[in-house]
């Protein structure tokens, strides 16, 4: 199994669909149905690597992302989402966190 890149409170960006996002929970592998899978995850990236469960930035959308669309954020700007504050109680120097989950 591939440690995860990314971890918990992260700013992220997705390469492809070109959003912005905060990690909230991570999965060392993918752990939906394989119908998801079939049907949504269309360029069929690898199960056997870490999915992140992300909150959307400026969306009340929550999506399942494989690592390998991930990158780094380049702005550290906080998350407009609506469950922002039920995942995490800090923002500080462009990460969250809170007292509730181990980071």
């Amino acid at each position: 199994m591939k440690e995860a890149k990314f971890s918990i409170g992260q700013i992220i960006h997705h390469e492809k669909f070109n959003y912005r996002g905060v990690i909230f929970d991570v999965d060392p592998i993918f752990s939906l149905t394989n119908e998801w899978y079939e049907e949504i995850a269309k360029s069929k990236p690898p199960k056997d690597s870490p999915w992140y469960h992300v909150l959307k930035d400026d969306t009340e959308q929550v999506t399942y992302v494989a690592e390998q669309n991930l990158i780094d954020a380049k702005s550290i700007l906080p998350i407009n989402h609506p469950l922002i504050n039920y995942y995490f109680d800090n923002f500080l120097d462009g990460k969250y966190s809170s007292a509730n989950i181990n980071n």
